[in-house]
């Protein structure tokens, strides 16, 4: 997946559907960075989906090289949602944001 991808769906205000560590999940995109490791970086609102600590919903970051799958769905996305606070502290450098 590529940083353009995720912006295209964040600023079009639509959700994404992944894969991510083997589970299929749909996300609203708050941001999209620069890790201070240089990895490219999602942090997310996971609307529904698996995930590997069973949380099905909430905050995730994920990163955007382990991201196998995804498509902009026609899902309208909720962001941004409650606990979002601009300017991330997990990016060295910011690509797009709500």
């Amino acid at each position: 997946m590529d940083a353009q991808t995720a912006c295209d769906a964040l600023h079009r205000g639509l959700c994404l559907e992944l894969q991510y560590d083997g589970f299929g999940r749909t996300v609203e995109v708050h941001a999209v960075g620069l890790t201070h490791d240089g990895h490219e970086m999602l942090s997310v609102w996971q609307v529904r989906g698996g995930s590997e600590s069973n949380e099905r919903q909430g905050w995730k970051n994920m990163r955007l090289d382990e991201i196998l799958f995804s498509r902009v769905t026609d899902e309208k996305s909720e962001a941004p949602r409650q606990g979002y606070k601009r300017g991330n502290k997990a990016f060295a450098t910011i690509i797009c944001q709500i």
